[in-house]
Protein backbone atom coordinates (compact mmCIF):
# COMPACT_ATOMS: atom_id res chain seq x y z
CA UNK A 1 0.00 0.00 0.00
CA UNK A 2 1.14 3.25 -1.28
CA UNK A 3 2.24 5.65 1.69
CA UNK A 4 0.44 9.55 2.01
CA UNK A 5 4.26 10.70 1.18
CA UNK A 6 4.37 8.61 -2.28
CA UNK A 7 0.85 9.67 -2.71
CA UNK A 8 1.91 13.49 -2.57
CA UNK A 9 5.41 12.35 -4.94
CA UNK A 10 3.39 11.28 -7.12
CA UNK A 11 1.03 14.54 -7.43
CA UNK A 12 4.37 16.59 -7.52
CA UNK A 13 5.54 14.30 -10.40
CA UNK A 14 1.85 14.52 -12.06
CA UNK A 15 2.73 18.47 -11.73
CA UNK A 16 5.81 18.22 -13.41
CA UNK A 17 4.23 16.07 -16.08
CA UNK A 18 1.11 18.47 -17.07
CA UNK A 19 3.81 21.91 -16.97
CA UNK A 20 5.94 20.15 -19.04
CA UNK A 21 3.40 18.98 -21.57
CA UNK A 22 2.81 20.27 -25.23
CA UNK A 23 -0.05 20.84 -27.61
CA UNK A 24 -3.60 19.62 -26.53
CA UNK A 25 -2.88 18.16 -22.85
CA UNK A 26 -1.09 21.93 -22.12
CA UNK A 27 -4.11 23.32 -23.46
CA UNK A 28 -6.66 21.02 -21.30
CA UNK A 29 -4.20 21.08 -18.23
CA UNK A 30 -4.45 25.08 -18.43
CA UNK A 31 -7.65 25.24 -16.40
CA UNK A 32 -7.84 27.09 -13.05
CA UNK A 33 -10.19 24.84 -11.15
CA UNK A 34 -10.33 23.45 -7.33
CA UNK A 35 -9.13 20.23 -7.54
CA UNK A 36 -9.64 17.07 -4.99
CA UNK A 37 -7.76 13.83 -5.08
CA UNK A 38 -9.39 11.02 -2.58
CA UNK A 39 -6.85 7.85 -1.26
CA UNK A 40 -9.60 5.69 -0.29
CA UNK A 41 -6.80 3.18 1.25
CA UNK A 42 -5.54 6.13 3.26
CA UNK A 43 -8.97 7.70 3.68
CA UNK A 44 -7.47 10.91 3.16
CA UNK A 45 -8.04 13.75 0.46
CA UNK A 46 -5.78 15.72 -1.00
CA UNK A 47 -6.63 19.21 -2.02
CA UNK A 48 -5.74 22.34 -4.17
CA UNK A 49 -5.94 23.67 -7.92
CA UNK A 50 -5.06 22.59 -10.78
CA UNK A 51 -4.11 26.16 -12.23
CA UNK A 52 -1.35 27.16 -15.13
CA UNK A 53 -1.16 24.08 -15.75
CA UNK A 54 0.16 22.68 -12.67
CA UNK A 55 -1.40 20.61 -9.88
CA UNK A 56 -0.57 23.21 -6.64
CA UNK A 57 -1.53 21.10 -3.27
CA UNK A 58 -3.01 23.42 -0.53
CA UNK A 59 -3.98 20.59 1.99
CA UNK A 60 -4.18 17.03 2.71
CA UNK A 61 -7.62 16.24 4.97
CA UNK A 62 -8.57 12.93 6.77
CA UNK A 63 -11.77 11.67 4.84
CA UNK A 64 -13.83 13.20 2.66
CA UNK A 65 -13.67 17.27 2.45
CA UNK A 66 -16.71 19.40 3.16
CA UNK A 67 -16.19 21.24 0.42
CA UNK A 68 -16.67 19.79 -3.37
CA UNK A 69 -13.94 20.43 -5.52
CA UNK A 70 -14.56 21.38 -9.10
CA UNK A 71 -12.64 18.77 -10.06
CA UNK A 72 -12.60 15.41 -8.25
CA UNK A 73 -10.25 12.37 -8.65
CA UNK A 74 -11.16 9.09 -6.03
CA UNK A 75 -8.75 6.36 -6.20
CA UNK A 76 -6.37 4.00 -3.85
CA UNK A 77 -2.80 4.58 -3.61
CA UNK A 78 -1.53 2.39 -5.27
CA UNK A 79 -3.42 3.10 -8.65
CA UNK A 80 -2.14 6.77 -8.15
CA UNK A 81 1.56 5.70 -8.25
CA UNK A 82 1.08 3.05 -10.78
CA UNK A 83 -0.82 5.83 -12.88
CA UNK A 84 1.73 8.28 -12.50
CA UNK A 85 4.97 6.14 -13.03
CA UNK A 86 2.86 5.03 -16.78
CA UNK A 87 2.23 1.09 -15.37
CA UNK A 88 -1.65 1.88 -15.01
CA UNK A 89 -3.68 3.32 -18.04
CA UNK A 90 -6.04 5.85 -16.97
CA UNK A 91 -8.55 4.97 -19.53
CA UNK A 92 -8.95 1.05 -18.40
CA UNK A 93 -8.42 1.76 -14.45
CA UNK A 94 -11.29 4.55 -14.74
CA UNK A 95 -13.05 1.83 -16.75
CA UNK A 96 -13.15 -0.91 -14.75
CA UNK A 97 -14.09 1.28 -11.20
CA UNK A 98 -10.68 1.25 -10.13
CA UNK A 99 -10.47 5.77 -10.25
CA UNK A 100 -13.46 7.90 -10.64
CA UNK A 101 -13.11 11.19 -11.97
CA UNK A 102 -15.84 13.69 -11.15
CA UNK A 103 -16.22 17.46 -13.07
CA UNK A 104 -18.25 19.85 -15.20
CA UNK A 105 -19.39 18.44 -18.28
CA UNK A 106 -17.18 21.00 -20.01
CA UNK A 107 -14.39 20.54 -17.48
CA UNK A 108 -14.52 16.55 -18.70
CA UNK A 109 -14.59 17.76 -22.27
CA UNK A 110 -10.97 19.75 -21.92
CA UNK A 111 -9.62 17.14 -19.76
CA UNK A 112 -10.59 13.92 -22.26
CA UNK A 113 -7.13 14.70 -23.93
CA UNK A 114 -5.08 14.68 -20.42
CA UNK A 115 -6.79 11.12 -19.93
Amino acid sequence: MATIEECRTALDKLSDNLAGAEGDVRSAAALNRSLSCRITDLDITFVGRLKDGRIEVLDTLPGTPRERAQIRLTMSGDDLVSMVNGELNFAKAWGAGRVRLEAGLRDLFRLRSLL
